[in-house]
């Protein structure tokens, strides 16, 4: 066979010279220069066994699952919340009847912050961007008439993510349910939080300790359940490059499990119950070996430095969700090729589950046309594609393996910087990951600035046609419904009980006890999202970011 280098000088090199490179960025979101062609020279060190397998077998490259969605499709979770617990009980309902096949809660950000929907703070927030939970009453209503053994349900909900689990399963235990039948996430990944999202409340090293508390608690109690799903998404969305996003996660997660060890946890018993959440941007490849990438390092992490056994422990499983900040206000039905394309790149690189952005989200929350449209882009996916037909077909391709293996060593390097900082915290409290995603992000949109990466209908090919997209409007009257829903559960409630319930979660707080069976008595006895917030915003303290130079 001809050397490669033979070919650029006496080819390639020549038909540049007829026929110029085009004046645009060759390089991925993650700053990866690919060459202009890929051989079996870059990959004269492949072992298959090593770094591919078979689907279903250690290193799971090639996915987690045997048969992959020959079997068994990728689970359909469209995002949905907003306005009162009946408003998204309806969507959710409609959502199913539209072929959905897992429920994917949002909550409004009083909820989020861990405030009742009559709290200061909350004002004209209740009900906007999600779902308004205050109580195990809005729990009843927001899953009436849902079969929950039927449906998994996830929940994206993270520094109050332990009281409203337990809302959830104390509303399943009134329904007559049985938890060990319950299948869900809750997505309970505070770490991401200091990191990106900012939604946190106590400092990180008690925010953790109720993470912990999940991992615990939840193997016993609810064991089909995910009791975190450690989130790249937010990262992502704050502007990180896809390596970081792959690295941070991943850090994240090695971080929870070294706190569950020292706990003195079985790594089997919660490992197999850890999932996570990816974002898929629009570089179509480097999402694909992104995928790929995290699965090799998560199963070589788990079995070599940790000594799970179990071969559940070393697989990683994971939700997807395409790229929020990849939607553009201009032009807004351009996103929905977008959100095909990115979808696609997720299926390919073998995920789990996958919600679809609706083309509106850079304007508004989404109607319920373009919810279905969104969700009718994965069934036309999975239906007409063919690319269910076969698991992991790009593999072999020799641009994928070398740039799966490109990121997985770019991850590793942050991985491993990472670890000699002393972990994720130490991380967080010297400003090391804002500085590093400030960095990314600053670079990319310098690039979309100068016009050097392309956005369609944003620095190129614009027009001046105003499109009409209708807009989903919360009613204002959602706050006044949910203040008097809450009122009325404050007046019928045991007082008592409610009571002795936050004085139960308050001693195992400060007793460093687990906290979950306590947060599970407060749901019964109707205790408010923000009374049990309060309560160990007064043993945990408030956590305010300091300030970075």
């Amino acid at each position: 066979m001809r050397p490669k280098h033979a070919w650029m000088r006496e080819t390639y090199q020549k038909s540049v010279e007829k026929m110029p490179e085009r004046p645009v960025l060759h390089k991925t979101l993650s700053d990866i220069e690919p060459e202009p062609l890929y051989t079996p020279e870059d990959l004269k060190d492949f072992n298959y066994e090593e770094k591919l397998g078979y689907p279903g077998e250690y290193p799971y490259t090639r996915g987690v699952y045997g048969s992959m969605y020959r079997s068994k499709l990728w689970t359909m979770r469209m995002f949905a919340g907003f306005g009162t617990a009946e408003q998204t009980n309806e969507r959710f309902k409609k959502l199913l009847e539209a072929g959905q096949t897992g429920l994917s809660t949002a909550f409004d950000l009083p909820t989020l912050m861990g405030y009742d929907a009559d709290h200061p703070l909350a004002k004209g927030e209740v009900g906007k961007m999600g779902v308004a939970v205050s109580s195990l009453a809005d729990m009843e209503i927001l899953f009436d008439g849902i079969d929950l053994e039927k449906v998994t349900t996830s929940m994206t909900i993270n520094a109050p993510a332990n009281a409203i689990w337990a809302m959830y399963l104390a509303m399943a235990k009134k329904k007559g349910y049985d938890w060990k039948k319950l299948g869900g996430t809750i997505q309970n990944d505070i770490l991401k939080e200091f990191i990106a999202q900012k939604e946190f409340i106590f400092p990180p090293e008690p925010s953790t300790k109720l993470v912990i508390d999940t991992f615990e608690w939840g193997p016993k109690h609810v064991p089909r359940w995910n009791f975190i799903s450690v989130s790249g998404y937010h990262i992502r969305e704050a502007g990180a490059t896809a390596v970081q996003e792959l690295a941070f996660t991943l850090a994240d997660g090695f971080e929870y499990v070294e706190w569950a060890l020292k706990r003195g946890l079985d790594i089997d018993e919660f490992a197999p119950r850890i999932s996570f959440f990816f974002d898929v941007h629009n570089d179509f490849f480097e999402e694909i070996a992104k995928f790929r990438a995290a699965r090799r390092i998560w199963a070589r992490e788990m079995r070599e430095r940790y000594g799970a056994k179990n071969p559940r422990s070393w697989m990683l499983r994971t939700h997807a969700q395409t790229a929020g900040v990849s939607l553009t206000a201009q032009q807004p039905l351009n996103n929905i090729a977008r959100v095909a394309i990115q979808a696609l790149a997720a299926v390919l690189g073998g995920t789990n589950s996958l919600h679809t952005d609706a083309y509106d989200e850079a304007l508004a929350l989404p109607t319920e046309e373009a919810a279905k449209i969104a969700l009718r882009t994965q069934q036309i996916i999975a239906y007409e594609t063919g690319v269910t037909h076969t698991i992991d077909p790009l593999a072999g391709s020799y641009y994928v393996e070398w740039l799966t293996d490109k990121i997985e060593a770019e991850a590793m390097r942050y991985i491993e910087e990472i670890r000699r900082m002393g972990g994720v915290i130490k991380g967080i409290e010297s400003g090391y990951f804002l500085r590093e995603i400030a960095d990314a992000s600053y670079k990319y949109q310098k690039e979309v600035e100068s016009g050097e990466r392309i956005i369609v209908g944003v620095n190129a090919f614009q027009d001046d046609e105003d499109v009409e997209v209708p807009l989903l409007q919360v009613d204002p009257e959602v706050e006044r419904v949910q203040c008097e829903r809450l009122a009325r559960v404050r007046r019928e409630r045991d007082p008592e009980r409610a009571k002795e319930a936050l004085e139960g979660l308050r001693q195992a707080a400060v007793e460093d006890r687990n906290t979950m069976p306590h947060f599970v008595e407060c749901a019964l006895a109707y205790c408010t999202l923000g009374e049990m917030m309060d309560v160990l915003r007064e043993v945990y303290g408030v956590y305010e970011e300091p300030v970075m130079v």
